[in-house]
């Protein structure tokens, strides 16, 4: 079914649920550009390049799941005030070890990729397999980012 057949309480459910998506992948994506600003590590240049690569990847779900809203006719939140209100993730402190820093991201990540994993099926019963797609997308990105970051820590999390 297309974003123009789903009826409209339908499209602001699923908009809804893309919002928090959206908001979680923001307040990630700033996340992992502060620490990419912020490492101080003896792998610094490594970790570096590794956080900004995370960061550009973040940066293109989040436009993604944006303009997926706005196909459902409804608003897009666009404010961090807003994401920090319906986000499920928390900020992180200052002066986290590089350690640190990939344990927050990966657990961040896990989170996603858990609620993602929750959210396929409920837009496929709502007739909605374009935002399905996108969350299948989301989770293999958000799975495999995680599995970077774990790589990093050898099962420490």
């Amino acid at each position: 079914m297309s974003t123009h057949t789903l009826q409209p309480k339908v499209c602001h459910k699923i908009a809804e649920d893309l919002s928090v998506l959206l908001a979680d992948t923001y307040v990630l994506f700033l996340k992992t550009q502060n620490f990419h600003w912020n490492l101080k590590d003896p792998r610094f240049h490594s970790l570096h390049v590794f956080f900004e690569e995370q960061y550009k990847e973040l940066l293109d779900q989040v436009d993604e799941a944006a303009e997926r809203i706005r196909m459902l006719g409804e608003p897009t939140p666009g404010t961090m005030k807003h994401f920090l209100e319906i986000t499920q993730l928390d900020e992180a402190g200052h002066g986290l070890s590089g350690n640190d820093m990939i344990k927050h991201l990966a657990i961040d990540h896990q989170s996603i990729s858990k609620w993602l994993s929750g959210k396929i099926k409920e837009a496929q019963d709502l007739g909605d397999e374009g935002t399905a797609d996108l969350y299948i997308k989301h989770l293999r990105d958000h799975d495999k980012a995680a599995w970077m970051l774990q790589s990093h820590l050898h099962g420490e999390i």
